[in-house]
């Protein structure tokens, strides 16, 4: 139910608010459509490759970032070459001139390419198979990054037709020095759910070790039963799996993440994806297809989205940060709910209308504040989105960084259990920092924090 106010209180209450006048925030009255963007500090994913660009695999050998993407009018395996992430991207030709005996052209999928400890570049690559009828996985080798890539073998790496065949191969390299191969069956291709998979290979990235073991598998609704594109690291001692998921046609495919204190698992998915068209505010349509960059200069992710009216997927670069062991991308919406926060004469609130059923009220005094720990990617401007609800007039609070100078948050009069969005610009430094949101006028309550 909503909540309700003595007016003899709410008198007493409005005599006891701090009169001091502070800085005015351009207000919101719902989440800010795409068009608006250019109000907020948020720093957005950077279109870097302004043309069709899919499923991006990026990669630094000898100081010089090599991109490689599924087929498009440069070859099977387009490469680009730029100096930084940032570019500018130089294209490069076609990697894979030929595809292995076994393969039909035109649909070369998802390339990964890593060096191996021989020196040699070993190229995986999704493409039809004509034996089987469909999607397996090949392997390629070459003395350059930009190939000629040359197909190993008469027969794909893995395919098999029962589980729909296979794709979105990747590596990766445990801190053991130990070798694996992650991909895609392709299940959704014949009705079935699809899974992730890890299977362990020797150091030359061909010869099979052991048996291969499921991480994930498809099964939420958002997923419309496909999950893909998996790419793994570790940081700390924590695994982190991201993958995409739904049909990536439009607006719905995103990018999410799995961890597991154990390279076999289980995981467990994140309860939010990482980054969707709604968390980046429409500046990416379908965020997916994503790679990770470590290196130096700093940790990013990569991934392609939707441009020139969906006829192509350009490629995007934003910076990647861990909030202890788990990413946060410079950009997409990281949300706090206000009553896991530190509270002070304030409470929490039991209510379906809220997220996950709870809000923080009853922020009615001159020392009512709810602090909430928020993490950067990167030191720099982003956006305070404040989920409120006010029912008796419009209302205030302050927001302070850090214990830094409070701004004033302005909450227009929306009717209790009517939540909106406040947008507050603020300066965050890199990693961990505190958020307080005080009284001031008035009432509102709070749902969440959403900031990018």
């Amino acid at each position: 139910m909503p909540r309700t106010r003595s007016p003899v209180l709410s008198a007493c209450l409005a005599l006891a608010t701090i009169a001091t006048t502070l800085t005015a925030v351009p207000l919101a009255t719902a989440t800010p459509a795409a068009a608006d963007i250019t109000t907020l500090a948020t720093t957005a994913p950077s279109l870097v490759v302004n043309g069709d660009f899919p499923d991006p695999d990026v990669t630094r050998f000898d100081g010089v970032y090599y991109a490689y993407s599924t087929n498009n009018g440069f070859g099977n395996v387009p490469v680009a070459s730029a100096s930084s992430l940032t570019g500018p991207w130089t294209r490069r030709g076609n990697a894979l001139p030929a595809l292995g005996a076994w393969a039909s052209g035109g649909l070369t999928w998802a390339p990964e390419v890593t060096r191996r400890a021989d020196g040699r570049y070993l190229l995986y690559y999704t493409a039809r198979s004509s034996a089987v009828g469909r999607q397996c996985i090949g392997a390629a080798l070459a003395s350059s990054p930009l190939g000629p890539f040359a197909p190993v073998g008469t027969q794909p790496l893995v395919c098999n037709g029962g589980e729909g065949g296979d794709i979105d191969a990747s590596s990766f390299v445990d801190s053991t020095g130990a070798r694996y191969l992650l991909y895609k069956d392709d299940g959704n291709a014949i009705g079935q759910p699809t899974s992730l998979w890890l299977q362990g290979v020797a150091a030359d990235g061909l010869t099979f070790q052991g048996a291969r073991v499921e991480l994930l598998r498809s099964g939420r609704p958002e997923e419309n039963g496909v999950i893909e594109a998996p790419v793994l690291t570790k940081v700390g001692t924590q695994y982190v799996l991201f993958y995409s998921l739904g049909g990536y046609g439009g607006d719905a495919y995103q990018t999410s993440y799995a961890t597991s204190a154990s390279l076999t698992g289980p995981y467990t998915k994140a309860y939010r994806s990482l980054i969707t068209t709604e968390s980046v505010d429409g500046t990416v349509r379908g965020p997916g297809g994503a790679d990770v960059v470590r290196d130096a200069a700093g940790d990013h992710l990569v991934f392609h989205g939707w441009i020139n009216n969906y006829s192509a997927r350009g490629m995007y670069v934003a910076a990647l940060g861990w909030s202890g062991g788990f990413p946060v991308v410079r950009g997409s919406r990281v949300r706090t709910e206000a009553e896991r926060g530190t509270l002070n004469r304030c409470s929490i609130r039991a209510t379906t209308t809220a997220s996950q059923g709870q809000a923080v009220a009853y922020i009615d005094y001159a020392d009512s504040w709810v602090q909430l720990s928020v993490f950067a990617p990167r030191a720099g401007a982003y956006t305070v989105h404040v989920a409120y609800a006010a029912g008796f007039g419009d209302a205030q609070h302050t927001l302070t960084v850090n214990g830094g100078s409070p701004t004033t948050v302005n909450y227009p009069n929306t009717g209790w259990e009517t939540w909106r969005q406040a947008p507050v610009n603020v300066t965050l430094a890199a990693g961990t920092n505190t958020v307080r949101l005080t009284f001031l006028s008035r009432w509102a309550e709070l749902d969440y924090i959403e900031v990018a």
